[in-house]
């Protein structure tokens, strides 16, 4: 992973050789293996180039890269699959070479076609005066750009600046495709305009309808002076994934589920699914996919191959090298028990698990407010099993201050894995996050990776995952607990199960009122809406602490299995909670060994931590949030000054 960054001025008298202080140091962070900042001069235009590399496989390879024609390349990203890049090599250099051997615009889209993984990049093409810049599909990495308010510079990073004056003109570029800006053209004319190479589906027809629709979504957001328009050659990326099976059923989908849920929901309740031969076939193969998507991530990084035999065996002072963003529900739980697969067994496994401070004496465990409907039997006994989980925890544990759902969860998680694979060192990571820290922290360090998102929702998922990624808390034993700070350079999370798999509340909302076919409509949207809602956000705040997120829901490879599947084999919202929704992963999970956490309903991170509502109880989480102000570092300095 790196942080990169490219300004652009048009103007001899805007142009400034060095970066901003907080924007350099923003960047840093991102990269503290490898700093390099490089200056191409034209007579029309001057460009910064600014690299910073998290060093992670093959070469340390120092960015920006250079060749002999002056074609420059900034790079943030992991080629898993699609080009070959061999263990001993690094893919920035495998990309460069291949782009600077290119000439033709179409040549670099087929080169980017290929590429399965998450990336972001900046390339500058000499002989055409073109800088190229785009992220992934999904938008799995952060990209920014912003504009002056004169059109005389723009710039693009991995994450914006500190200071209050710039931070709010930073905006995500649309993983919309990849974009190109003719340097030359653009400082003659005056105005900005971007030419879009946008992602398309071979067998689609809609292509330029969706173009059209894109531009104008893009071009909204931006300044009078720029302008975005398509390609005139009409070329395009090939999409990574398959589109979503849309398919209703012929015959009336109804299951009822008054015997399933006649009895609290248990391994055998999932295990009458597990005798339908197709449904345990596709259940395994999509085991098969996803282990593989695993693999791909918790090995594409350094290991130490020099370790002696004493070394070896020695497991107690060995570092993990992979962390998990850990609840202890469903999602986390088969994302450990796969990455236990792959990783060698001498190495420790990171379980991060975050709680904010909370007063209340017991945790309550129906989660349910005063007023909100009763539930049907089959939601009553299929919550059972939880509330079982959380309330013996809570009992045991009554004067915690940090006895959070995620917690408890993530400690009944830990023994699952533990009864799973005994001989495997499982750290649990006990974050422990007090009022007073998250609002220091937030101010300082946080509320500028969130941005330019900047709800309440943003706000709590932003800050909850930059502590839960960061690592520092207590390595909890049942002989001790002690300080800890994870040094793990790859954290997997799980997001994009939730959006596949039907697994918010809101899917079941859609599919009561508009079945199946809005259902799908559902899914669609959250699929298409995740690099703008969730990934970009993700990637900062975990970019910030020199890690690097990797999401195996998002494989290519696991998106277009699942997409490839009619919805009713994903998901089955006839069904109470805890069963229904997320159908196939939790019976991926009883195939793999799990017990009580393959039953365990949905929890939303700010829920399930408590953070939400830990400083306002009556804001939505749609609402603006105020607490994301960005503070310039003149008044982050006065505040420093005068705190006693």
């Amino acid at each position: 992973m790196c942080g990169i960054c490219c300004a652009v001025s048009f103007s001899v008298e805007h142009f400034n050789k060095d970066l901003k202080e907080d924007l350099l140091c923003n960047l840093k962070r991102r990269g503290p293996n490898s700093s390099k900042q490089l200056l191409k001069s034209n007579i029309n235009y001057q460009c910064l180039f600014s690299g910073h590399v998290l060093h992670l496989r093959g070469v340390l390879t120092a960015q920006p890269v250079e060749d002999e024609r002056g074609n420059v390349f900034l790079w943030n990203g992991e080629v898993f699959s699609g080009i070959k890049v061999e263990a001993e090599e690094n893919d920035t250099q495998i990309m460069f070479n291949y782009l600077s051997s290119y000439k033709n615009e179409s040549d670099i889209l087929s080169l980017f076609s290929k590429v399965q993984g998450p990336w972001s990049f900046i390339y500058y093409q000499a002989s055409s005066h073109s800088l190229w810049f785009g992220r992934d599909f999904f938008g799995r990495r952060s990209l920014l750009w912003h504009f002056s308010s004169l059109g005389k510079s723009f710039c693009l990073s991995s994450i914006g600046a500190q200071t209050s004056e710039v931070a709010n003109q930073w905006q995500e570029v649309p993983a919309s495709g990849i974009f190109r800006i003719d340097l030359k053209s653009t400082s003659i004319s005056k105005s900005v305009v971007l030419k879009l190479y946008p992602w398309k589906y071979n067998s689609r027809e809609d292509v330029i309808k969706e173009c059209v629709n894109s531009l104008t979504q893009i071009s909204a957001d931006l300044p009078t002076f720029v302008s975005v328009a398509a390609n005139e050659a009409k070329l395009y990326l090939k999409e990574p994934v398959v589109p979503l099976n849309m398919i209703l059923p012929q015959a009336a989908f109804e299951i009822h589920c008054s015997s399933i849920c006649s009895v609290p929901p248990s391994r055998e309740t999932l295990q009458v699914f597990l005798t339908d031969g197709h449904m345990k076939e596709v259940v395994q193969q999509f085991i098969d996919v996803l282990s593989i998507a695993v693999k791909r991530r918790v090995l594409c990084l350094p290991r130490d191959e020099n370790l002696t035999q004493s070394e070896v065996l020695n497991t107690s002072n060995r570092k993990a090298n992979v962390a998990i963003l850990f609840s202890g529900g469903i999602d986390s739980m088969v994302i450990a028990v796969l990455a236990d697969r792959h990783i060698p067994l001498d190495e420790p496994i990171d379980l991060l698990n975050v709680a904010f401070m909370t007063k209340e004496k017991t945790i309550p465990t129906g989660f349910n407010k005063k007023g909100r409907k009763e539930k049907n039997n089959c939601e009553k006994c299929s919550e059972e099993s939880s509330k079982n989980v959380t309330a013996a925890a809570a009992a045991a544990n009554p004067g915690e201050q940090f006895n959070v759902p995620d917690r408890i969860t993530g400690r009944a998680g830990l023994k699952e894995l533990q009864a799973a694979n005994p001989s495997r060192i499982w750290n649990f990571v006990e974050i422990n996050v007090s009022l007073e820290e998250l609002q220091r922290l937030r101010q300082t360090r946080i509320s500028h990776l969130i941005q330019p998102l900047d709800t309440v929702l943003d706000d709590s998922i932003g800050c909850a995952v930059w502590f839960a990624s960061g690592g520092v808390g207590w390595l909890v034993t049942q002989d001790e607990a002690k300080p800890y700070h994870s040094s793990a350079k790859v954290v997997l999370t799980g997001i994009g199960a939730d959006e596949q798999l039907a697994g918010y509340s809101r899917h079941r909302v859609r599919f009561q009122t508009h079945g199946l076919e809005g259902l799908n409509k559902e899914i669609e949207m959250e699929l298409g809406r995740i690099s703008s809602r969730n990934l970009g956000r993700d990637d900062r705040v975990i970019g910030d602490h020199g890690k690097e997120a990797r999401f195996p829901f998002l494989d290519e490879n696991v998106v277009s299995f699942l997409n490839s599947l009619p919805v009713w084999e994903k998901a089955n919202l006839t069904l109470s909670r805890g069963i229904g929704e997320k159908l196939i992963l939790r019976l991926a999970a009883v195939e793999l060994g799990l017990t009580t956490s393959a039953l365990l309903p949905k929890r939303a991170m700010q829920f399930g931590s408590r953070i939400a509502k830990l400083e306002k109880n009556n804001e939505k989480a749609s609402d603006k949030c105020g607490r994301l102000r960005v503070i310039s570092l003149e008044n982050l300095s006065i505040e420093k000054e005068i705190k006693p």
